[in-house]
């Protein structure tokens, strides 16, 4: 009988989490995926109904016990996790934008975006320890920033995102040095994408060189690649696209 291998991506319907789940799907090694975003999958654009034999899509909307709904359906899995990417992220909206004074901080503001990116990947990392315990190894990656970075600020502005990220990669340290007690098979990566042609970077994209914009194809084939080669270490790894060491 084979051996079921399962990917989980979170965030599934934006460009990275669907260029993961491509990538997931490829994999001949991994015999089934789930994603979950908000939207189902026939509004989520992305083409994958002729792979549902291997495609498993759920929804949520994100509030706590939406998303232990989604761990309860997955729980029959417990164990058979080897990669899971949380790739959530909000920069901007149609009312938000990045902060370029400290004139422009909002209460409204702090909270959207601190609830994308650093309250829901720490819920979803609570919330599934469950079914990422096991005997085989489960490389978790989560996508951060280097704006996260505190060493790395020389400009300022941006207060609310730099904040979310800075605060989601404290978090994910205190998660991976927990579960390297109580879940040593899990390995967790704070990953930074680099600048990737998705409605996050949009208006932002006319002051990055081209060689600095990347496709999402590109991106999920580097985390990929770091994913299939890092090692169950019990420590956070904070790296970018190139697998280079970002410092906190």
């Amino acid at each position: 009988m084979k051996k079921t291998n399962c990917a989980l991506v979170l965030g599934a319907s934006g460009g990275i989490g669907s260029a993961m789940v491509s990538e997931f799907l490829a994999d001949t090694s991994i015999t089934h995926v789930f994603a979950v975003s908000q939207k189902d999958q026939a509004d989520s654009g992305n083409g994958f109904s002729q792979l549902e034999d291997k495609l498993t899509w759920l929804t949520s909307n994100y509030s706590e016990s939406s998303m232990e709904d989604v761990a309860a359906v997955l729980e029959v899995h417990a164990g058979s996790f080897s990669r899971v990417c949380i790739c959530h992220g909000l920069l901007h909206s149609e009312s938000l934008m990045p902060e370029k004074r400290f004139e422009d901080i909002t209460e409204t503001h702090l909270h959207q975006i601190l609830q994308c990116n650093t309250i829901v990947p720490a819920l979803w990392m609570k919330i599934l320890f469950k079914l990422l315990k096991g005997k085989e190894d489960c490389i978790t990656a989560v996508l951060s920033a280097r704006v996260g970075s505190i060493e790395d600020n020389h400009l300022g502005g941006w207060y609310s995102y730099r904040a979310s990220k800075a605060a989601l990669n404290m978090i994910l340290k205190s998660l991976a040095i927990e579960y390297a007690r109580r879940a040593k098979n899990v390995k967790i990566i704070a990953f930074h994408p680099g600048t990737t042609d998705t409605a996050l970077s949009k208006p932002f994209q006319s002051s990055v060189a081209s060689s600095k914009l990347f496709t999402p194809k590109f991106v999920a084939e580097k985390l990929t690649d770091i994913m299939d080669n890092v090692s169950v270490d019990g420590e956070l790894s904070f790296l970018d696209w190139d697998g280079k060491v970002i410092s906190y």
